[in-house]
C-alpha cells in the first residue's frame, strides 16, 4: 500500500483521521495561504488544500498526501483564524444571531501518477444570540484561536449554535472524512476491507 500523508500539523485533524483506523504520517507545508483578490471561499480552500498536498510531494514522491484548508464566510466575508482573544470576540460578535458557512476544501494528490482529487465541502452553523459575557466566559474556557471561526464545535463550542446543517460533521472540524474515504476508494484503499485492514 502507498504511504499516506496529512499535508497539516493541526491535531483535529489528525484526531479526524484517526478514525479510519489507517497507518499514515503528518507533516506542516511550507504554503502561502494569502488569498487572492476576488477568490471565492470555495476557491480559496480549495486552491490551498492542492497546493498544501503538492508542496509534500517531493518529500514524500511516492505517497497519497492529504491536503485540506478551511474558512468561514459570514455573507461571502471570509473570518479566518482569530489568532488572539481580540479578533475572536470580534468574530463571535458577527456571528451571533446569524448563519455562517464553513468551506473546506480536501485534496487528495497520487504524487506517483501526479492526479489530484479536489473537492469543497459545505456546512452551515446559525449562532445562537450570544451575549458579550457569553463570548468572554467562551473564549476564556476553550481558547479557540487557531480555528477557523473562533470555536471548536467538538468541545464547549456547541453551546454557541442554535443550528447546525451539513452531510458530514467532521467537515465542520476541518477535514471531511465521507468524502476522502471517496477518495481513497478511488486510490483502491477501502477503510473497510478487511484485507486492506491487515495491510495497514
Amino acid at each position: 500500500m502507498q504511504d499516506i500523508i496529512l499535508a497539516s500539523s493541526s491535531v483535529y485533524r489528525r484526531q479526524l483521521l484517526n478514525k479510519l483506523g489507517i497507518n499514515y504520517r503528518w507533516q506542516a507545508p511550507d504554503v502561502n495561504e494569502t488569498s487572492i483578490d476576488g477568490e471565492s471561499p470555495a476557491d480559496l480552500v480549495k486552491r490551498l488544500s492542492r497546493n498544501k498536498a503538492v508542496a509534500l510531494a517531493p518529500h514524500y514522491p511516492s505517497a497519497l498526501i492529504i491536503g485540506s484548508d478551511q474558512v468561514a464566510a459570514l455573507e461571502n466575508r471570509i473570518l479566518g483564524k482569530p489568532g488572539n482573544h481580540t479578533h475572536a470576540k470580534t468574530q463571535l460578535q458577527l456571528a451571533s444571531g446569524r448563519q455562517v458557512t464553513f468551506f473546506t476544501g480536501l485534496t487528495l494528490y497520487n504524487a506517483t501518477t501526479r492526479t489530484t482529487q479536489t473537492c469543497c465541502e459545505l456546512y452551515q452553523v446559525t449562532f445562537r444570540q450570544l451575549t458579550d459575557a457569553q463570548i468572554e466566559n467562551y473564549l476564556q474556557r476553550e481558547q479557540p484561536y487557531d480555528c477557523a471561526g473562533s470555536f471548536k464545535s467538538e468541545g464547549l463550542g456547541i453551546a454557541l449554535f442554535d443550528e447546525l446543517e451539513g452531510r458530514d460533521p467532521n467537515t465542520l472540524i476541518g477535514l471531511p472524512l465521507i468524502a476522502l474515504i471517496k477518495m481513497l476508494n478511488n486510490e483502491g484503499i477501502d477503510v473497510l476491507d478487511a484485507k486492506q485492514d491487515a495491510a495497514i
